[in-house]
């Protein structure tokens, strides 16, 4: 059986990554660091990320371009929370020695990579660097991300004021709902390999292009993505801004795959996974009372869900339903160490 040494795979990444992007980058994969010359007058923003096999995906649920695809697409979505623009992307691998084995056609790795470069070429980032070694375990993968963003112009979760409006991107739950269509029929999903707006779970969008745009508005006080579910980010949001929130249940936008699962009986209720089911990797912004934020954003629906206020003894978030019963609202989306 055929496969890729340590050497023959780097090879093959620095191949496949020269040429790739434009940006600060001065240099990227082949010396022990990459080098980033920044503009003048910006700041750097980093992130990063795990995936790994068995908590984020499973192979024989996920095929190698949607585990890749993600992958970046989770640090992606981090630098537009913070209306940053991407610069570079660095990528380390931990890879049991089957993944790096070509049978029939490509290696897995090489499948994942085809995934990550894709998404990484809509938005002109390069792959810089990163590192490489045998898991004797699962795989795991770990993306870090470097943006750009105008010196003291970076969204903080810190950055909310009380009365400002509460904004989602996008629709919410979608993901969620296709992850329970994944556990119950996984075969269904086996051929997807390209990204699709109709697979959120599969191929999430990061909202670069909209974070990019409502920039320029200089409307956005405070932000961060979608990634744990809505209650628990709007919770880290209201923790650092020291402010609660009062969200109304009939203004979240709940997406169709959601609203699919809830007819069915397949989840509690739609509206419970647009709260709480995560990986929307939308952007949860607020901007001040009364500003005019667009209702779309670069062909992206945008949606007031609610306002912050002060904390005052409140509960740190409550829903006001559709029989205008006011609840407290727990924040019951993903967490590590549960």
């Amino acid at each position: 059986m055929a496969g890729l040494s340590e050497k023959a795979l780097i090879a093959g990444i620095r191949a496949r990554a020269r040429g790739r992007g434009s940006s600060p980058l001065r240099l990227g994969i082949g010396d022990d660091c990459a080098i980033v010359r920044p503009a003048a007058g910006e700041e750097i923003v980093v992130t990063t990320d795990f995936s790994l096999e068995g908590v984020h995906f499973r192979r024989e649920w996920h095929s190698p371009e949607s585990v890749g695809h993600k992958c970046l697409a989770r640090g992606l979505s981090d630098v537009a929370a913070m209306g940053a623009k991407p610069v570079a992307a660095f990528l380390s691998m931990a890879l049991p020695r089957e993944l790096v084995a070509a049978r029939r056609g490509k290696a897995w790795v090489e499948r994942f990579l085809d995934g990550l470069l894709a998404l990484a070429d809509r938005y002109g980032v390069p792959l810089a660097g990163g590192d490489t070694a045998q898991s004797l375990g699962p795989a795991c993968f770990d993306i870090v991300l470097l943006g750009s963003v105008k010196r003291g112009h970076a969204w903080l979760r810190s950055g909310a004021k009380a009365e400002d409006g509460i904004y989602v991107t996008g629709a919410l739950g979608g993901a969620a709902a296709e992850l329970l269509a994944l556990e119950r029929g996984p075969q269904k999903f086996s051929g997807l390999r390209k990204a699709a707006d109709i697979h959120p779970h599969f191929f999430p969008e990061p909202r670069l292009t909209a974070a990019a745009k409502l920039a320029r508005t200089k409307l956005v006080r405070a932000a961060i993505d979608i990634s744990d579910g809505l209650s628990t980010d709007l919770a880290h949001l209201c923790d650092e801004s020291g402010l609660a929130a009062e969200l109304d249940a009939a203004a979240i936008p709940v997406h169709r795959l959601a609203l699919q699962a809830g007819r069915g009986a397949v989840a509690g209720s739609s509206l419970d996974l647009a709260l709480h089911g995560g990986d929307d990797y939308e952007l949860l912004f607020t901007a001040r009372a009364g500003a005019p934020v667009p209702r779309r954003v670069a062909g992206v629906p945008v949606t007031r869900i609610g306002r912050m206020v002060a904390r005052r003894g409140r509960a740190r978030m409550t829903l006001r339903d559709s029989q205008e019963n006011v609840i407290a609202l727990e924040a019951r989306g993903w967490e590590h160490f549960t």
